[in-house]
């Protein structure tokens, strides 16, 4: 392991081209930015400035054409599938916009899950507390179709954050949630950033949020203009 100065998260020269009839698109354009460990930071930008695409890379969930993505020192794409996805799932929390909650599965058995998959101790326990710490405690056996938006938002955190990730992505965490529920959100995340020392990257058109990460990383056209 590196020095706690290490970045956690470093993008170096970061291209995004797809080809469609028309020729080819450039989504990303040469983006390179660092993040330390516990640090937060905003990516914002118009609809269609390539903030999803940027945060699915960082995620090894989208493949750049060009550039590297180092997490906790590992270069991503050198990695192979399987390596990439046990990676991700030691060091990274996601939360999506549409929550991606399993149907089948009870608010608690969504959040075993990952423990479960990392064969962690405990999982029930763990999964149990931290519900409880998004205020869901009396809803652990219910299943998402039960659950308010806000509830279901707050099980996809409890489920992001209870194998202590050491990054967080959120893309749009409020994007579905009338406001009161977005700000409980929102301070729910800071708080867990702060108590887990976890790093925040979060996509987010709401500039109420973005003042609240320690940097905003502005893309306009796919170009890092800012940050």
């Amino acid at each position: 392991m590196g020095l706690m100065s290490d970045p956690i998260i470093a993008v170096e020269r970061v291209n995004k081209q797809v080809r469609d009839s028309s020729g080819t698109l450039t989504i990303l354009h040469d983006i390179s930015f660092a993040l330390r460990p516990r640090e937060s930071a905003a990516i914002v930008g118009a609809s269609g400035s390539g903030k999803s695409t940027l945060l699915g890379i960082v995620a090894g969930l989208d493949t750049p054409t060009s550039g590297t993505v180092r997490l906790a020192g590992q270069d991503l794409f050198a990695l192979d599938e399987d390596a990439r996805a046990a990676l991700r799932a030691r060091q990274l929390g996601f939360v999506f916009q549409s929550f991606q909650l399993l149907a089948n599965l009870s608010a608690l058995e969504n959040v075993m899950l990952p423990l479960e998959l990392l064969g962690a101790s405990a999982a029930r326990a763990r999964a149990t507390e931290m519900l409880q710490r998004v205020g869901l405690g009396e809803r652990l056996t219910h299943y998402p179709r039960t659950l308010s938006g806000g509830e279901q938002q707050r099980v996809a955190l409890a489920r992001a954050f209870v194998v202590r990730p050491a990054v967080l992505l959120a893309d749009e965490p409020t994007g579905s949630l009338d406001f009161a529920t977005g700000e409980r959100v929102m301070a729910l995340m800071f708080d867990l950033n702060r108590e887990a020392g976890t790093t925040l990257l979060l996509v987010t058109h709401e500039d109420a949020i973005a003042a609240r990460c320690d940097r905003q990383l502005h893309i306009e056209a796919g170009r890092l203009t800012a940050g």
